[in-house]
């Protein structure tokens, strides 16, 4: 079994009057923490997904909230953003039990964040969960299996239980599971959305487009959609934890790209399942495509578990000078170019001139584990 990193970040945290709330896809692991943690501290444990809790959980009054506050420590409510109105009610018990900790997990910020955002102003600390990252794989195992592991992780992702089996075929039937939770099941219960043809069609769009500058006006033509419902529905999938978008980084040059996005996969075993493509990489036209991601998310995941609060983006000049990855952060700027075989790479002299002090350097296979430095 795999330590989460997350699981140090969250216990350094409790007792402390915060609501804790964990947040990312479904499958990564949140409530093996949420239960680990109420094993530990003998809390409550909730599932908000059967009926009988919903309805426990149905009121705002306080006399009936309070039935299910404990007698121990701590209260666990997993994936909570099927409670209507979440943020009120937690809002309440937090105030009427200052001496209880109280978790909450969801697998949609899209729900759970928006519905707490309000009422727990000050009053909760938010941690997010991914897919396996190397530093966890690292942690059990040593650096040559993890490096052994590269090829794998680019071909069916880091799900934890995708990850612990050898099986391919297995893989690839776990993989189409969380798929088709993350496509049927997750987001499209969200109010207005039906079409689930166009969220498929729009997301093995954008897994042939990984690396590549999104037009909308392109992905509206090839879908037969108003730019609108497609900017809906982009944002939707962001906010259910299928794909987050990159912004262009522009400060100081008029030949800087200013406007304009990328989208990447937070895990690419769902990418691949969408092309039903799990081809080993010899045989793949688009390792350079899979390598950006998984270094882009790797880098996500390390400044998330390191608690750094960095803006990240992509550079790119008219005349198409570009580098990878770009973070801003205390005022510096870092930035990275993702090279799967190669470590050649001439870094932009204009960018270097326009922003001294920046650093540039090269990821690729034999030098990744740098991608977990500060």
């Amino acid at each position: 079994m795999i330590t989460r990193l997350i699981e140090k970040n969250i216990e350094s945290q409790l007792f402390k009057n915060k609501v804790i709330l964990i947040t990312g896809p479904r499958q990564t692991g949140k409530t093996a923490i949420a239960k680990l943690f109420a094993n530990k501290y003998q809390g409550t444990y909730y599932n908000c997904e059967l009926g009988e809790v919903k309805s426990l959980l149905d009121s705002n009054a306080v006399t009936t909230l309070s039935r299910l506050i404990p007698k121990s420590k701590m209260v666990i409510f997993d994936e909570a953003q099927d409670i209507p109105d979440i943020g009120k009610k937690l809002k309440i018990l937090y105030d009427e039990f200052p001496e209880i900790q109280i978790i909450a997990t969801g697998s949609s910020s899209f729900d759970l964040l928006q519905e707490t955002a309000e009422p727990l102003t000050g009053r909760s600390r938010e941690y997010r969960l991914y897919p396996l990252g190397l530093e966890e794989i690292i942690q059990t195992s040593d650096i040559i299996a993890a490096q052994g592991n590269l090829e794998n992780l680019l071909r069916f992702g880091a799900y934890p239980e995708v990850f612990s089996t050898s099986n391919e075929k297995e893989k690839k039937e776990i993989l189409q599971n969380i798929s088709s939770n993350y496509l049927y099941k997750d987001t499209l219960k969200f109010q207005d959305i039906r079409k689930p043809e166009l969220l498929k069609k729009l997301l093995t769009l954008l897994a042939l487009q990984i690396g590549n500058e999104v037009s909308l006006n392109k992905l509206s033509n090839a879908t037969n959609t108003s730019v609108q419902t497609i900017e809906r529905y982009l944002d939707i999938l962001e906010k259910s934890f299928i794909i987050f978008s990159l912004s262009s980084f522009a400060r100081n040059l008029s030949k800087e790209v200013a406007k304009s996005k990328k989208y990447f996969f937070y895990d690419l075993g769902i990418r691949n399942s969408l092309l039903n493509n799990y081809n080993t990489l010899p045989l793949r036209n688009d390792v350079g495509q899979l390598w950006e991601n998984f270094c882009f998310i790797e880098r996500i995941k390390f400044n998330e578990y390191n608690r750094l609060n960095k803006n990240i983006y992509f550079w790119r000049t008219y005349d198409q000078q570009e580098i990878d990855l770009v973070e801003e952060f205390d005022g510096k700027l870092n930035a990275f170019e993702f090279k799967f075989n190669s470590t050649k790479f001439k870094a932009p002299a204009i960018f270097l001139d326009t922003y001294e002090g920046s650093k540039i350097k090269v990821i690729n296979s034999t030098n990744v584990f740098e991608i977990l430095e500060d």
